[in-house]
């Protein structure tokens, strides 16, 4: 059975090349098969007598690194079914070299890795840095941001030209500032080794293409992490340890349910106000209780962040099978249909009323709200929105019979009435009752400020003008909203 033989030539000259690789490459008689002419090891081999066929010409045909790979390997496997034969990478073939991984991943021809020096020692050595610190090596053509960890020695393999690095450079800004200091090293341990610092900025301003290129980025401070999840994780720990803040120590589940409440409302504030650094706040802090509360879990030993991230997740996908796995559906409606059944796959016999889940703390317009969703699921509903009118009207007339009659609870459950069939007109109309009266709170205290602010500039006591006066300055604010 014919076979592929991979030598790796080093990252350097040919004194890093190991002797008994650089004999077998002198002995083979045939045509050896490289990935890159780009090498310092292939000219000496060269005049030697070595001859090499390489893929170069594939760099330019193809759009994108993945298919360059492909066909390489597609290629090397129609060549290896005449023969056995010898091919060659840069480096180490077991390291960051994506088409060693492909031959490894196919079944058709066997693949020998014969060897290679790794110039992870010789980078080491001229960055003079310890991997047991931490350390991460990314192969630049091909990384997601989100893998990347800052606190670590990070090391940037394949930065081939200036387009690789521009996207390096790219991914880092999202991160780190503009002048951090990042290490350029061409061709480490070798003769020609060549080491510089310069600004992240600058990155992609002094490359020159080799295959021989890489980039060191060092571990950040943790000043510039603070937008990290794993840096506000540290903080909220910090802050309910011994040594830390007095308040988050003492908090419990219980003594912070009032924030969770406030910060909802303050964040509707915001997205009314269509006010987005307010809503980074606001988001911030809701995420703050989230945190407070999975580090309070986690200090009495019940759960962590961790089980609150993978239970939100397993949801997710559990809920989207439409999304993660085969099913197919047409419409929201359908979405909402399957959304409703997987729920109660997941809490079988939990609930044994259609009305059960609706959350004892909820306010009351919303609580009406969702009292009647459910309900309608059953076939509790009307027919027709004319119907839900009427009936309003029917229960209006019952709060002035209770006016009239002059019995304060009965007024009381009439006006709930009225309430409860508003809320369900707010249903049909698909509008939250919650966020529409807290939508016109804010109109009457906007137009309500300025009727203070407007007689305050004619040196007027508001306890001491006439509700004539104040109606024009009211007149006077719907006006100027409709200017803003």
């Amino acid at each position: 059975m014919n076979e592929i033989n991979v030598i790796g030539l080093g990252g350097g000259d040919i004194d890093q090349l190991q002797l008994g690789l650089y004999r077998k490459l002198l002995q083979e008689k045939q045509t050896i098969f490289t990935r890159t002419m780009d090498h310092p090891v292939i000219p000496t081999l060269q005049e030697e007598g070595v001859t090499f066929e390489s893929f170069d010409h594939l760099y330019e045909a193809e759009d994108g690194f993945r298919e360059v790979y492909q066909n390489i390997v597609t290629q090397l496997l129609e060549h290896a079914k005449d023969r056995s034969i010898l091919y060659t990478v840069p480096g180490h073939p077991m390291l960051a070299e994506k088409t060693v991984q492909l031959l490894l991943e196919q079944e058709e021809v066997e693949v020998t890795i014969l060897g290679g020096q790794s110039y992870l020692d010789d980078l080491f050595t001229a960055l003079q840095i310890d991997p047991i610190e931490g350390f991460q090596f990314v192969d630049a053509t091909s990384f997601l941001r989100k893998d990347l960890n800052y606190q670590q020695h990070l090391i940037f393999c394949q930065v081939y030209d200036r387009f690789v690095a521009s996207d390096v450079k790219l991914s880092l800004l999202e991160d780190l500032p503009a002048d951090y200091m990042v290490t350029i090293v061409e061709a480490a341990g070798s003769e020609t080794e060549h080491i510089r610092q310069v600004p992240l900025e600058e990155l992609d301003h002094v490359m020159e293409i080799s295959n021989l290129t890489s980039v060191y980025v060092p571990p950040a401070p943790e000043a510039l992490l603070n937008h990290t999840f794993t840096r506000l994780r540290e903080v909220i720990a910090i802050l309910r340890s011994p040594e830390g803040c007095p308040w988050d120590r003492k908090q419990t589940h219980e003594s912070l349910r009032q924030y969770a409440i406030e910060e909802v409302y303050e964040l509707i504030d915001a997205i009314d106000n269509q006010d987005d650094e307010n809503m980074i706040e606001e988001l911030g802090d809701i995420m703050l209780q989230v945190m407070l509360h999975s580090q309070i879990g986690e200090d009495d030993g019940y759960f962590t962040i961790d089980d609150v991230i993978r239970a939100v997740t397993d949801k997710m996908i559990h809920r989207h099978p439409h999304v993660f796995a085969d099913l197919h559906v047409d419409s929201v409606e359908e979405v909402t249909k399957n959304w409703e059944e997987l729920k109660k796959e997941e809490k079988p016999g939990e609930r044994t009323s259609v009305l059960d889940g609706v959350p004892k703390q909820l306010p009351s317009l919303a609580k009406a709200v969702k009292l009647q969703k459910k309900a309608a699921k059953t076939g509790f509903d009307w027919d027709d929105v004319k119907d839900i009118w009427t009936k309003l009207t029917e229960e209006v007339d019952e709060v002035k019979e209770a006016i009239s009659i002059g019995n304060q609870e009965e007024i009381e459950k009439e006006f709930g009435d009225v309430l409860f069939v508003i809320a369900n007109l707010s249903r049909y109309y698909k509008v939250n009752p919650e966020v529409a009266l807290n939508r016109t709170n804010q109109k009457f205290t906007s137009r309500f400020s300025y009727i203070e602010e407007q007689l305050i500039k004619n040196q007027k006591d508001i306890h001491h003008v006439t509700l004539k006066e104040m109606d024009e300055l009211w007149d006077q604010a719907k006006e100027r909203e409709g200017l803003e």
